[in-house]
Order: C-alpha cells, then structure tokens, then sequence
C-alpha cells in the first residue's frame, strides 16, 4: 500500500542491518506536507489537484495543527479522495485514532504523542506508521525496531512552516541508509535548490511543505522540478 510501504528495504519490518545482496537505492521520493491552516480547503483542494497531476508523489501527509476534530475529518473526506486517486498514500499527523476513524493509509507520530507500537495497535497491522526522530539515530532505531514504516529527521534546514530546535547533519541520513533497513524521510527547510543533497546524502523520501505550496511558480510547477532533482540526485 503505497509508495513508502513498498520501498522498505528489507521487506519485512524493524531496525536490521543491511545486506550486500540488496539491489540499488531507488531514487529519493516526494512526500507532501499540507500547510498548517488551510483556510479555503476548496481552493487547496484544487492546488492539491493540480500539484499530483504534475508528477510523482509517495505520499500526503494532513498535517493540521491545533485544527479541532470536525476540521481536520473535512480535511481528510475532501483531500484523500485526491490523493488516493493519484496512488497517493494519505497520513495523518498526531492521531492515530483519527487516522483509523478517517480511513486514513496511515499516521506520522511525533515524540510528544502515541508511541509507534500504540500507534500500530489502533491503526492495524497494515497502515503505515511514521515516526520523528529529529536529530537521534537511537530514537529513530527503537522506532524502526517497534514497527515503524519509516524514521524521520529534521530540520535540515531553516523553515518557517514549524519551530524546530534539532539540526541533524547531511551525515545523519548517509549512516542511516548504509546501516539500517527501514526508510528515512528528511524534512525542513527542503526546496528544489537543497533537495539534491539531501536525497544524495541518503533520504529515501523529502518531505515538503512550504517549498512546493509557497513555490513562485505554483505547486504543479514544484513538483515537476522536485521531480526533475530527485531523479538526478545520485
């Protein structure tokens, strides 16, 4: 189910170390980040639109902060539609409990909410279940090694969608991919101009937000460039 589900290296589960049989990393993908208010969820759904037909996307993350419950099950009955259409799988942020009610692919955790094997236990033994890590390898092992699907770090860079105080090196994501089996994702700050690096440096997904709905040229634009690097990273 998915793009990111189906990349797992090793094809099972959990933190193992990886083999020199493995075929060769696939190019680095794109997960998309929703802002974190949508005030006119029409138009957004239009952009939303417009950005998956422009090329190719892993997944949709619904990431509404401090949203109440109607707000962010409006969100998710108008976008996954969208997504799903477009073989985009849908994650929801913070709640797997809203994540099950929503029939949502899956749900991202972060460190201040449900543990991932909680988590897997609302969710079920088939959604994908993502995990913040910010700048810790060993956070991002015990995740992999409670089921997660994939580990995120962050922020690389500069951003202005959230407050971030952890800064992982580029060298964070080569240690990862040649260590460990379950996917990373990197995440803050990643535009078109930086993504290059990161994806070279070993992420297996960059998840954007501002970088692709802030974009000057509009988010179908983006996504066709993010598409463009990607391939070319490595």
């Amino acid at each position: 189910m998915g793009a990111i589900d189906a990349r797992r290296r090793d094809g099972q589960g959990g933190g193992m170390a990886r083999q020199s049989a493995l075929p060769p990393r696939p190019p680095c993908q794109l997960y998309l980040i929703t802002p974190p208010v949508i005030a006119d969820l029409e138009a957004f759904a239009g952009l939303l639109e417009q950005a998956l037909a422009a090329g190719e996307v892993a997944a949709l993350q619904i990431r509404l902060k401090d949203a109440p419950d109607d707000q962010i099950r409006a969100a998710v009955a108008r976008l996954a539609p969208i997504a799903q259409a477009h073989g985009v799988a849908v994650i929801l942020n913070d709640r797997p409990d809203l994540a099950k009610a929503t029939a949502c692919d899956g749900v991202h955790v972060g460190q201040d909410d449900a543990p991932v094997a909680e988590a897997r236990r609302i969710m079920g033994p088939d959604a994908m279940i993502g995990a913040t890590c910010h700048d810790s390898r060993h956070l991002a092992m015990e995740a992999a090694e409670a089921g997660a699907d994939y580990v995120a770090f962050g922020a690389f860079f500069e951003t202005g969608t959230k407050a971030t105080t952890h800064r992982p090196e580029l060298a964070e994501l080569t240690i990862w991919q040649e260590t460990m089996e379950t996917p990373c994702v990197a995440i803050g700050g990643i535009t078109v101009e930086n993504a290059a690096q990161v994806a070279a440096a070993g992420a297996d997904f960059v998840a954007v937000s501002a970088g692709v709905w802030n974009h000057p040229e509009g988010p179908a634009a983006a996504v066709r460039a993010f598409n463009t690097v990607l391939e070319n990273a490595f």
